[in-house]
């Protein structure tokens, strides 16, 4: 769409996934293509826009083209910065980015760990490719800018199947079906109900600073941080191996209230004294690791692994703030 003056202006930054895919067959939402689909066209098939969006100019920008299973920090950067530019905008009133399932939690928290909080970023997705006979992109996009123009919408939110989650507690947890999304023991925040949002919990801003996200570098890599699971019969030579090859940062993904076997504890805290950094989360879907008195692993903050791992990465990047995090739960 044409980009004019305007003092209310909704910038949509794509980065492929899902939702831009396409198929051979319309009926096939399994073997397509992501990310092939530009972000303004993919607008300009959401029905009924024009009226929907009354009194606000949308600006496209396509800033990856990527199945977000192949979602990495180079992009996260660019999308980072990108988003920065356009908030700081006074004429901006919110960003909606468009984006692959698989990782869309893991790029949510972290633009809300490095970005000013005072407007609304809204994230949304698609489970069916844009070719499929009915595609669930266009309504999760309308939705998106639902939420993207509601006044009550701030900080990062991610929207899907007509429901809206807060970055913090957002995870994927079906392959396949339209609502994939959770926002576990928290509950979504709200959801879209006949083009108006009905908001369950009002979203509150972050506290935490807003870092100079052009100090990010693309071309740089960033500190190596992997994930370990416990599970039966689970030994310390992956972690061993890691620490050989010079990883950072490990988080492990335990059993229950993020129980470790001893073989895993031991490498682990093998790891620690070689100067690795290591949290321990939960692979349960739902709920916080609760540290016990005599912990020697520390617990990730409420953080499900995916992000732990994120959090983690940032603070060996040096830009962690005590708020920047908030618990699962």
């Amino acid at each position: 769409m044409v980009d004019t003056l305007s003092s209310k202006k909704i910038v949509i930054l794509g980065t492929g996934g899902t939702i831009a895919g396409q198929s051979a067959l319309r009926d096939d939402n399994i073997n397509y293509l992501a990310a092939q689909v530009p972000i303004d066209v993919l607008t300009a098939h959401v029905p009924g826009l024009a009226s929907h969006i009354e009194g606000y100019v949308l600006c496209t920008e396509q800033v990856a083209q990527v199945d977000s299973k192949d979602m990495n920090e180079q992009v996260w950067c660019r999308l980072a910065q990108r988003t920065a530019m356009a908030l700081a905008q006074p004429d901006v009133h919110a960003v909606v980015i468009t984006h692959g399932t698989d990782t869309i939690e893991e790029t949510a928290f972290f633009l809300q760990s490095v970005l000013p909080a005072d407007k609304p970023v809204v994230l949304t997705c698609a489970m069916r490719p844009s070719t499929a006979s009915d595609p669930d992109g266009p309504q999760n996009l309308r939705d998106a800018l639902t939420v993207a123009m509601d006044p009550n919408a701030v900080g990062v939110l991610v929207v899907c199947a007509g429901f809206v989650h807060a970055a913090a507690h957002v995870q994927k947890i079906h392959p396949h079906r339209l609502d994939a999304f959770s926002s576990g023991d928290a509950g979504p925040l709200g959801s879209v109900q006949e083009s108006h949002v009905r908001w369950a919990v009002l979203p509150l801003p972050f506290t935490h600073p807003a870092w100079d996200v052009t100090g990010l570098s693309a071309d740089q890599p960033w500190p190596q941080v992997e994930m370990v699971l416990n599970h039966a019969g689970a030994t310390g030579a992956v972690v061993h191996a890691l620490v050989q090859a010079g990883v950072k940062g490990l988080v492990a993904a335990g059993t229950g209230n993020g129980t470790l076997s001893h073989p895993l504890t031991e490498a682990l805290q093998f790891a620690m004294a070689s100067g690795v950094q290591v949290v321990r989360s939960t692979r349960c879907a739902f709920g916080p690791v609760m540290a016990e008195t005599d912990a020697v692993i520390p617990v990730a903050q409420g953080l499900s692994p995916v992000k732990a791992r994120v959090a983690l990465q940032l603070s060996l990047l040096g830009l962690a703030a005590a708020n920047a995090t908030q618990p699962m739960d």
